[in-house]
Order: structure tokens, then C-alpha cells, then sequence
């Protein structure tokens, strides 16, 4: 690390390079005042910057990942990060990355090793148990590693990012899994099996709806439109090792309005006036969804509340998350076209609703086939051909030896 002069007037200054800083991207320069004789002024940039290169030379060579990461990177992700994001990248730097590399020297990490890491990491990286991690798990790593490291760059703290020419492993798509979905019927037997139970209301709004549980528990009274029977889902509450938090919607399409029927806002009025004797008041600014003393129900008690209400009927076992899929399902299956079935579950396109939903699809294809079958068969002669031939076809005898003649159209005669 080398200084250099610069002059202002008649005065020289000592000019000392620091790297670049990680919040604007901008290099740092520490200005010292040297005088006005320009030896005594070079003398001083040459032993200040001997100072600035031992000092940042002996950071690199004490610094490890673990304490680059601990100190410095993920405290300065916390407060960019939703907390359910940050607490996986928690979890992935604590359980896959430090194990391996956390005593390394950040100047002493290198290709190789971090290549090694992944091939672990795919073979035996389930620490539970002992089988290896999902690639598209170990591409998360990757992204971790390699934004760390960047970050590392641009502190002048390493010279260049060996993660960037590392081979990741691709995010190969796990195989298509049947969603366990209840129909029609078994929908109904559940939800009139409840309805004494506390938590019927929310059971009822995420069946009509297809809302996720986050969504459900973020719904506060003013988004609930009851004249114009419409919901805004525009939040959400989320557990984060068991702690409560509570942000928008991540994406515009979660952050939508859905339809409801008499029936569902029916069930929320009901629930919004017994909620009112048990508070002493109604705050239209509340959650929907709270406990007897007016706090946001937490997802785990809602998730243990269905799992417990299920277990005591005969139905097949399902989770709260698949009264989702099972909303989708069922709409599909009546025909609702996939767009408004999307725009309901808040998907970024129907393309995707299609592919998640893909299993439903065969059924009604079939249906669409026999369907159009059946509009053909209404205007089929019903006497037929004598000859036993289908309407309009005409047995034609050819002569082998003969050619076809060509198309006089000169459209399709380049295709001939």
C-alpha cells in the first residue's frame, strides 16, 4: 500500500489509499497534512503507507470467514432482510459454511477448498440425517458464500472472490408430489365438524380463499371490505425461532384483493362480534385472528389447532397449507379458468399455477376430449354409409404407377 502526494496551494498532503467503502462503492483516501517542503512531504506518504499496508496485511492474515461473517457481513444483512430470510442465511452460515470454513484465513480460501465443500455438502451435508443436501440447497450456500465474499472485495480485504469460480451445482427441480387435497364433500364434512371450535373462522376463511397461513394471521379488520365483500391481503406474521414478526407481502401478486361469498363474510361478522364481548371493544385496526386477550394467534398454535381437529375425524391427514392446495384443486376441477385461480392464490402467472397444479389437469382433459366428441357426434349422420363408412369418407382406388400433380397454387407450392 503505497501513498502519494498531492498539493493544495502552497501546502503538500500525504494521500493514503483504504480500499473502498462497502456502503457507496466508493474508494477511501485518508488526507494528512505534510508541510510545505515536498521531501519531507514524500518521506511521510512512503512511511504512512507502509503503515497502511502492514496494518491491512496483518487484518487479512488474522481475519477468518467466521469472524468476517459474524462481525461484519450478517450484521449488515439483518437490516436489509426480511427475518425469515435472515434466519436461513443464519442457519445455512451456522450449520454449513463455518463447520468447514469458518477458521480459514478470508486470504486463505480458495477454489478448491470451497469446490470440496459442495462436493460434502451434496453427498453427506444433512446433518440430521447424514444423506446429502438438495442442490438447490447447496446453490443458497453458494449465493451466501459468494455475496460474502464479494463483500470482502469491496472492503480491500481479499484481492479477488474465489466463489465466483467455483462450479455451483444447478437447481435441479425436485420431482412433481401428488398435493394432498380433500374434495368437496370431505371439505364440508370438516368444516361444519368445527364450527364450535375457536378457530373455525380462520379454518373457514383459508378453505374459500386459498390464503396462505402467514396471510390469515396478518389480516387486520380494515381489510376486510364487507360491502364490497372483498379481502385485501397485503400482510403477513411469520415465527422466526417462535418470535412473532410481522412485514408486507414479499411480492406485488401476494399483495392482492380476493372475492368473497355471502357465506364467508357471514362467518366473519359472527366472529368479529364475539371477538368484540371477549376485548370489550372492537379495534378495526386488530388482527382478525387473535387470542382471548386480543394478541395475534401464533402460526404454530394455528398449525397444532388444525392438526388436532383433524385427528379427531376419519378424513385422510392433511395440513393447514393443503386447504390451499385443496381451494386451487377444486376450483380447477369446475372448470374456473387458471388465471383467476392464480390471481386468488396470489402466483406470480398462471403458467406457474399450471405447473403446480399439472396433476389436476389429465381429468379435465379427458373431459374436453369427450366434451368435443360429443358436439361432433350431435351432427353425424345417424344411418351412416351403406358401406359402413364414416359421413364424408369415400374410398378412392389409386394407381400405383401414377404420380400426384403438383399444386397449381403458387402459396403452397414452395411447401410441396
Amino acid at each position: 500500500m503505497r501513498g502519494y502526494l498531492a498539493q493544495k496551494g502552497d501546502r503538500w498532503y500525504a494521500v493514503i489509499y483504504q480500499g473502498v467503502d462497502p456502503d457507496t462503492g466508493r474508494e477511501k483516501r485518508r488526507w494528512v497534512p505534510a508541510g510545505t517542503d515536498r521531501l519531507e512531504a514524500e518521506e511521510l506518504a512512503a512511511r504512512l503507507g507502509r503503515e497502511e499496508s502492514e496494518r491491512r496485511n496483518g487484518h487479512r492474515s488474522e481475519l477468518t470467514l467466521a469472524g468476517f461473517m459474524s462481525r461484519y457481513w450478517l450484521p449488515a444483512k439483518e437490516l436489509r432482510l426480511e427475518p425469515s430470510t435472515f434466519d436461513g442465511y443464519q442457519r445455512h452460515v451456522r450449520l454449513h459454511l463455518l463447520p468447514h470454513l469458518g477458521d480459514t484465513p478470508l486470504r486463505r480460501i480458495n477454489t478448491d477448498q470451497i469446490q470440496t465443500l459442495y462436493r460434502h455438502l451434496l453427498t453427506e451435508g444433512n446433518t440430521l440425517t447424514g444423506d446429502g443436501l438438495a442442490p438447490k440447497t447447496v446453490l443458497d450456500i453458494h449465493i451466501i458464500l459468494r455475496s460474502a465474499l464479494n463483500t470482502a472485495v469491496q472492503r480491500g480485504l481479499i484481492r479477488f472472490n474465489p466463489a465466483r469460480a467455483t462450479q455451483a451445482p444447478s437447481a435441479r427441480r425436485p420431482p412433481n408430489r401428488a398435493h394432498r387435497v380433500w374434495t368437496g364433500p370431505q371439505l364440508s364434512g370438516f368444516l361444519h365438524s368445527v364450527e364450535r371450535n375457536r378457530h373455525h373462522p380462520a379454518f373457514w376463511l383459508a378453505a374459500n380463499t386459498g390464503m396462505r397461513r402467514s396471510e390469515l394471521l396478518g389480516t387486520r379488520w380494515n381489510q376486510i371490505d364487507t360491502d364490497a365483500m372483498r379481502l385485501s391481503v397485503s400482510r403477513t406474521v411469520v415465527a422466526v425461532d417462535y418470535q412473532i414478526h410481522e412485514s408486507p407481502g414479499k411480492t406485488r401478486n401476494a399483495r392482492r384483493s380476493i372475492d368473497l361469498d355471502a357465506r364467508t363474510i357471514e362467518v366473519l361478522l359472527h366472529w368479529q362480534q364475539h371477538q368484540t364481548e371477549e376485548l370489550g371493544e372492537h379495534d378495526p385496526e386488530g388482527h382478525v385472528f387473535t387470542k382471548k386477550e386480543g394478541i395475534v394467534l401464533h402460526p404454530h398454535a394455528l398449525f397444532q389447532a388444525f392438526e388436532r381437529a383433524v385427528a379427531k375425524t376419519s378424513l385422510p391427514k392433511i395440513t393447514i397449507h393443503d386447504l390451499r392446495h385443496t381451494h386451487a384443486t377444486l376450483l380447477i376441477k369446475e372448470g374456473v379458468p387458471l388465471k383467476v385461480v392464480s390471481e386468488r392464490l396470489g402466483h406470480s402467472s398462471p403458467a406457474f399455477t399450471m405447473a403446480t397444479y399439472q396433476h389436476v389437469l389429465p381429468g379435465m382433459q379427458a373431459d374436453a376430449a369427450n366434451t368435443f366428441a360429443a358436439l361432433l357426434k350431435d351432427h353425424d349422420d345417424p344411418q351412416g354409409d351403406e358401406d359402413g363408412l364414416l359421413p364424408g369418407f369415400y374410398p378412392v382406388e389409386e394407381d400405383p404407377h401414377a404420380t400426384r400433380p403438383r399444386p397449381e397454387n403458387s402459396l403452397t407450392r414452395a411447401y410441396w
